[in-house]
């Protein structure tokens, strides 16, 4: 690798991230500015290729640096920038491109008036934060005293950030999103996000598959990942244009035909969650909807009202654990659980009921089943879970279905199952209504 002074290549259009710190290799602390700057650099059009966490030991963070210049045109380094013994990104990176460290004085000067403005004395150690590598820029840090440094080197540019994401996101948005806009393509990478619900990953991978071999040999072509959680699958398509218009004429194609072979299982092309396409249908249509959960624990009230403005459809949710409770509050017939067993379609569907009389509302859904570990059967193991919608109208709707999985997973598949169900009950439900108005005009 070349010295310092040896200008970046443009365009810069593969991208590498580390993020430093023992603790993010812990159950303890979670990596999320790799998420926050894999969506920015993607809105330039440079693309994410690998991310890696490595912990404040030199010995390892210098292979994974020097390998990532093998492969990357940009590295953004993350964390590591303190003042203490064990945060050594600087030296580090400083080392693997053979540059060496000057203290600047105007930051030592400016963390030294930091502490004054609080009453403090600055410690020593805090001068290494003011060592910069030969050639760097400095990126100010107005929210912390660590700042960052941008360096070229070799046709490379590596970008030091610190780790706290309330100080590495506004320090990238004010400064380096601006430095690396001047070293990229003219072409843009354009996302769409298609969410589906009630078909699990593999069976979405087989309906889909054929449509997205043909738009990958397409020009521009079209990528598609597919991504899996508890309930719900994503298709996330992406292309690269220096046009906007060719970018959507090519995801609009490659979207419509995923349309036609997805069918109902569609949720939704333009990225809105389940729980938001529900709560639009639940608005629109002008329905309020009450929950009666068991073993759910409260997950499908929880989805429902995670979206702002669920207030103007959501009345009530009822975690009905017992069957006292199911019968006493929601007033499930104790014999109808006698003779069909509390895990059933007609004690859903009497839960769902039971619901919608007690918040007075349109749509009752009800839920209940076996989450584990235990309390499965022959009959109805571990993941049974049953379901119920009621309304609007004359609708009735049940359905049982088993989830792989603990109970953790269990439970938030069942949940988004629930509003699934709901979601293709208001579907059948509005457009049964728009026909009508149809006819009518």
């Amino acid at each position: 690798m070349s010295g310092p002074g040896s200008s970046a290549r443009v365009p810069l259009s593969r991208a590498e991230i580390i993020a430093v710190g023992t603790e993010l290799l812990t159950p303890f602390r979670t990596d999320t500015n790799s998420l926050f700057l894999t969506a920015r650099l993607n809105e330039l059009g440079i693309e994410v290729r690998r991310k890696s966490i490595v912990g404040d030991d030199t010995a390892d963070l210098a292979p994974a640096v020097r390998d990532a210049l093998e492969r990357a045109d940009l590295l953004v380094v993350c964390g590591g920038l303190g003042p203490t013994e064990d945060d050594r990104t600087r030296e580090t990176v400083a080392e693997v491109l053979g540059l060496g460290l000057t203290e600047e004085r105007a930051i030592v000067e400016r963390l030294r008036e930091r502490f004054a403005t609080r009453g403090w004395t600055m410690p020593e150690n805090n001068r290494r934060q003011g060592m910069v590598p030969d050639g760097a820029v400095v990126l100010d840090n107005p929210r912390g005293t660590a700042p960052g440094l941008w360096l070229e080197s070799g046709g490379r540019v590596v970008v030091l950030l610190p780790g706290p994401p309330r100080e590495l996101e506004p320090m990238f948005t004010a400064v380096a999103l601006d430095r690396l806009s001047k070293y990229t393509a003219s072409d843009r990478l354009y996302r769409r996000i298609l969410r589906l619900a009630g078909r699990g990953e593999s069976h979405v991978e087989e309906l889909a598959q054929p449509v997205y071999e043909r738009w990958r040999r397409a020009t521009p072509p079209v990528a598609t990942t597919v991504l899996a959680s508890p309930g719900l699958v994503e298709l996330h398509l992406s292309t690269r244009s220096a046009d906007p218009d060719t970018a959507t004429v090519a995801l609009d194609g490659a979207t419509a035909e995923l349309a036609v072979v997805l069918g109902e299982h569609l949720v939704s092309t333009d990225g809105r969650s389940l729980s938001e396409v529900v709560g639009q249908m639940l608005h629109g249509g002008g329905f309020r909807v009450a929950v009666g959960e068991s073993c759910t624990g409260g997950l499908v009230t929880a989805e429902l009202v995670d979206v702002p403005g669920s207030s103007s459809y959501v009345e009530t949710g009822v975690v009905a654990y017992s069957n006292e409770v199911k019968q006493a509050v929601l007033g499930v017939d104790p014999d109808l659980i006698e003779s069909a067993g509390a895990v059933s379609e007609a004690v859903a569907v009497a839960m769902a009921e039971g619901a919608q009389r007690v918040g007075a509302v349109d749509i009752g859904i009800g839920v209940t089943g076996v989450a584990g570990p235990g309390g499965g059967s022959d009959e109805k193991p571990v993941g049974t879970v049953c379901f119920g919608v009621v309304g609007p109208g004359t609708e009735r709707e049940a359905r049982t279905v088993r989830f792989p999985g603990d109970r953790a997973m269990i439970r938030r598949q069942a949940a988004r199952t629930a509003l699934d169900l709901l979601r293709r009950v208001l579907q059948r439900r509005l457009r049964e209504r728009a026909t009508i108005r149809g006819s009518e005009s």
